[in-house]
């Protein structure tokens, strides 16, 4: 048993799992370059702390996120780790064609046995116009409609037996190579019920999307449970609850940790450029509109912000309110002007408070 994992749960029998969801993201200071860096680093503390798994997301065109190709950045991490799970969260299927995605993964699964989770998205994870170039001025109407399909496809292309394909009158084996001896295990994503009714009506993994969303966690996780079909991938339903997460010694310092990625959520529920992430002096000094000042304390008090010991029973309270045993934190503290570019050390900081303050109990 892990670190992490010792001693923890929702009660005594049921031992709680940490994870973490990873953006990359860019701030003033930082390069892409940099912030993959600091990724890379942040990575090996979770591994070095007994996190269970690790994902990155999928996003493009955005100077604030650096995680615009998952595969890539999953091979890179893994590569850099030796135990924790790597994965993504998610790569968001319309972008893609499924065999490229069943490979993409095939490959990783193949390099890193055991250790390669791939979840599944149907959102296009950035505006319209990137979206086009994506698919090549393909309607991506189509490929959001088709998303059930593609999903099939996949976890069958990435089966042992692969798929068979009808072409003038012939059938052609396909599937997924090179051939791994294990097989990454499909999760879908969603932050509304279409991917837990998917999900359910798969025998598939599913995650909602908590930390972004805030609402509506609840029905869809008692959807997703009410309607499981077992399938041969999974005999019972599975999920786990992501949350944005600041820990420091002190409450008062997580706040000012949490205030930058408070103001970049803030700008994109109100349209604002999404620019690099403010350093937290540079946070501190921005006055936020009275007209906005309602949904950045919404968003604040969905997320857990504060020291060792008050986050640790929140998170605590959460896997019991939700009823699950694993918990996937996004660690979103900012940095200051004397970080190092390659680094984001209150990230890490809040993942080391976070384990070693459940591990007390």
């Amino acid at each position: 048993m892990t670190s992490v994992e010792a001693g923890l749960g929702t009660d005594v029998t049921s031992p709680l799992s940490l994870s973490v969801l990873d953006l990359a993201p860019v701030r003033e200071n930082q390069s892409s370059a940099d912030a993959v860096a600091a990724s890379r680093e942040l990575a090996r503390a979770a591994d070095r702390l007994g996190y269970h798994r690790y994902w990155v997301a999928e996003h493009h065109n955005m100077p604030a996120v650096a995680a615009t190709n998952p595969p890539v950045l999953i091979g890179i991490l893994a590569a850099a780790t030796g135990r924790i799970r790597v994965g993504s969260g998610g790569v968001m299927l319309p972008n893609h064609a499924p065999l490229v995605v069943a490979e993409q993964f095939a490959l990783l699964e193949a390099a890193f046995p055991g250790r390669i989770d791939l979840g599944i998205g149907r959102a296009p994870g950035t505006d319209p116009v990137t979206s086009w170039a994506l698919r090549s001025g393909a309607n991506g109407d189509d490929a959001v409609a088709r998303f059930a399909e593609y999903v099939d496809n996949i976890v069958t292309l990435m089966s042992p037996s692969g798929a068979g394909l009808s072409v003038g009158g012939r059938t052609h084996e396909l599937r997924a190579t090179p051939a791994p001896r294990s097989q990454a295990p499909v999760w879908l994503l969603g932050s509304s019920d279409y991917s837990a009714r998917l999900a359910a009506s798969r025998g598939l993994p599913y995650v909602f999307a908590h930390h972004f969303s805030g609402s509506g966690t609840a029905e869809a996780l008692e959807l997703y449970r009410s309607s499981f079909v077992p399938s041969a991938e999974l005999a019972e339903p599975r999920t786990f609850l992501t949350v944005n997460v600041v820990v420091a010694e002190s409450y008062q310092r997580a706040q000012e940790l949490a205030l930058p990625q408070l103001l970049a959520m803030l700008a994109l529920r109100t349209g604002q450029p999404l620019l690099p992430q403010r350093l937290v002096e540079s946070a501190a000094e921005v006055v936020i509109a009275e007209s906005h000042q309602g949904l950045l304390e919404a968003m604040r008090a969905r997320w857990v912000i504060g020291d060792p010991q008050s986050a640790a029973d929140q998170i605590r309270a959460l896997a019991q309110t939700y009823a699950v045993d694993e918990v996937m934190i996004h660690p979103v503290a900012g940095a200051t002007a004397t970080d190092p570019a390659d680094r984001a050390p209150a990230r890490e900081q809040t993942l080391e408070l976070l384990a070693a303050a459940l591990d007390r109990r």
